[in-house]
């Protein structure tokens, strides 16, 4: 092949590969910010009191035609976590990722003080290593501090408040992704601690809290519950929400602030 025609090809190939980029990130900066997808389709169970969120068929098919977030997630090694780049908005200056190797094994106790009111946890080191100790690196670099709970939705079927990004817009993220951990038959009922993501195996620092009736499919990492603060959860929920986009969610009119996380330990 002549010089020429190699330069033209790699150039090409490398074309290729930022607008494959560009694409991924768009999709990601689209779906992040809706937990159970986009909560276009509802599926009413059994007359009407129960409902499931299905992703809108349309949509669907355009993210079938995107590059898949798992084609770059390198596999972790057993006993240990991949945590994989991601440019995300809102990502740690200094770049820098959570060990490998989960610091954690059992259960953590930790706090997440807002301007609403505290909220205590226990995060399961057994059943979700990586995104526990992700959690934890995460509050030990302050990562939410001064942060705000962008997404709170109250429709049946789902009720949560989501927390965890950065910059506030439902695209933030800390720099890196890891792979789904804990979703086998996992249920979201009140109470449940749960990671947010754009697709499989890409969980970032979004997480978000169960206050009352949600019904998702088993897509999200459980890693925790939460042990008290319902009240406060309870308390947002009711204040609404200030601008409901189109599936309904949207900031709460209560805002919440996170002031820090804290770890209690092992």
């Amino acid at each position: 092949m002549a010089a020429k025609d190699r330069k033209k090809q790699l150039a090409r190939q490398r074309y290729e590969r930022q607008q494959a980029r560009r694409e991924a990130e768009q999709a990601r900066a689209r779906n992040l910010r809706i937990v159970g997808a986009a909560v276009a389709a509802v599926v009413v169970i059994g007359g009407g009191s129960a409902a499931a969120f299905a992703l809108n068929k349309d949509d669907k098919k355009k993210d079938d035609a995107k590059p898949s977030a798992q084609a770059d997630q390198s596999k972790a090694k057993p006993g240990e976590c991949a945590y994989n780049s991601s440019p995300d908005k809102g990502a740690l200056k200094d770049g820098s990722k959570p060990s490998v190797k989960p610091a954690y094994n059992g259960v953590v106790k930790a706090t997440v003080k807002t301007s609403q009111g505290d909220i205590g946890l226990t995060l399961d080191g057994a059943k979700a290593p990586c995104a526990t100790n992700s959690f934890a690196f995460l509050a030990s670099k302050k990562f939410w501090d001064g942060s705000h709970c962008h997404r709170l939705s109250t429709g049946t079927g789902l009720q949560m408040l989501q927390c965890g990004d950065p910059t506030g817009t439902g695209q933030g993220g800390p720099g890196y992704k890891f792979a789904n951990e804990n979703t086998t038959g996992a249920k979201y009922g009140a109470g449940t601690l749960a990671m947010a993501n754009a697709g499989p195996d890409t969980n970032g620092s979004q997480f978000f809290l169960v206050y009352g009736d949600s019904q998702l499919s088993p897509d999200y990492t459980v890693f925790g519950k939460i042990t008290s603060g319902m009240d406060v959860l309870s308390k947002v929920a009711k204040g609404g929400i200030a601008k409901a986009g189109d599936d309904g969610t949207g900031e709460p009119k209560k805002k919440v602030t996170i002031e820090d996380v804290a770890i209690a330990g092992k």
